[in-house]
């Protein structure tokens, strides 16, 4: 049996707690970084501003407690990348020798352009703890995880030995794990289609048919591999579950929060006004786009896409003539 602690009571955090509950043989600890939150979670039974209609099992504990996580041997982080950096913070006194860390954050951070795992071990290091922190990643909807719906994740790790201990500990009838050595590439692979989802969602609200959303999706893949090979992934991880996968789940899927931003902006809503509409659900997108494209400009890697999704979010650049501009580009080889 395993202890597992559950970093950040959002939707996706909820649905790994469930998920390792439901497949037995774990003590499983779910940690809101606020204690008003993890109250109303332990007094509803559920978690009704982020993942409503899923009981919360009582075997699952609630707390908002940071020593929390020094009895457990497997710390699962999901705390939305914006508040990574501060939130781990405050954890990392409590942490030791011999816990494995889990990053489940598809996220940049912004102005230092760090990948989560990256964020995590600097932030660990003055504590003096180093640990083994690697990355989970695929296609998966909170919604679906905690239904118990077929799921394939990738778990990497550079050990091979814990990405193995990992893949043991979490699959089950309904979660499958694959596992890799690429952190980079699995990790950039699930941070970066979330931007081309954004680009996704802004073509089907501005109503321009099926041929550009495959172009989309097409290229950008073409943009997130070029980025993470040049940050020392690998071009095959890219073309696997947390690539492609992942990639095409986000741009079509319905329960996509970042697809949904970009149909909004696509239908001509403010992006203010579509942020606050999300209840305080993340959309990570919105912030790994500047990321990224600091990131990119670190490696000289051109991501037009991406450049063009900085415009609209940030810049209040028109959908159509973003769209427009990204056409007119001077035409080249495919590969």
């Amino acid at each position: 049996m395993s202890r597992i602690i559950v970093l950040g009571n959002g939707a996706w955090g909820t649905a790994i707690a469930l998920s390792l509950h439901r497949r037995g043989g774990h003590q499983v600890t779910l940690w809101s970084h606020s204690t008003a939150e993890a109250e109303k979670i332990a007094t509803a039974g559920e978690n009704i501003l982020f993942l409503p209609g899923f009981p919360l099992p009582p075997a699952i504990r609630i707390t908002a407690d940071e020593a929390a996580v020094r009895d457990a041997e497997i710390v699962v982080s999901v705390i939305p990348s914006e508040f990574l950096r501060a939130t781990l913070t405050r954890v990392a006194p409590h942490m030791h020798t011999g816990q494995i860390v889990l990053s489940a954050t598809k996220g940049v951070e912004n102005r230092t352009f760090l990948r989560m795992t990256q964020v995590i071990s600097q932030v660990l290091e003055p504590a003096g703890v180093v640990l083994p922190v690697g990355a989970l990643s695929g296609p998966s909807f909170a919604r679906e995880v905690a239904e118990g719906q077929p799921t394939a994740l990738t778990a990497a790790f550079k050990d091979s030995n814990v990405a193995t201990r990992i893949r043991h500990g979490f699959s089950s009838e309904s979660m499958r794990l694959y596992t890799s050595n690429d952190v980079v590439g699995v990790e950039l692979g699930g941070a970066l289609k979330n931007v081309i989802a954004i680009a996704a969602g802004v073509v089907a609200g501005a109503e321009l048919g099926y041929n550009p959303s495959a172009a989309l999706i097409t290229r950008g893949m073409a943009e997130i591999t070029r980025l993470a090979v040049a940050c020392g992934g690998r071009r095959e991880t890219l073309a696997g579950l947390s690539g492609i996968g992942d990639l095409v789940l986000t741009c079509t899927g319905s329960l996509s929060r970042n697809r949904t931003v970009g149909h909004a902006l696509g239908q001509g809503r403010q992006l203010p006004e579509i942020l606050a509409s999300l209840g305080g659900h993340v959309a990570e997108g919105v912030r790994t786009t500047r990321a990224a494209l600091g990131l990119a400009r670190t490696h000289s890697v051109e991501m037009p896409i991406t450049e063009q999704m900085e415009l609209i979010l940030n810049e209040g650049k028109d959908p159509r003539e973003a769209i427009r501009d990204l056409m007119l580009r001077p035409s080249k080889n495919e590969v």
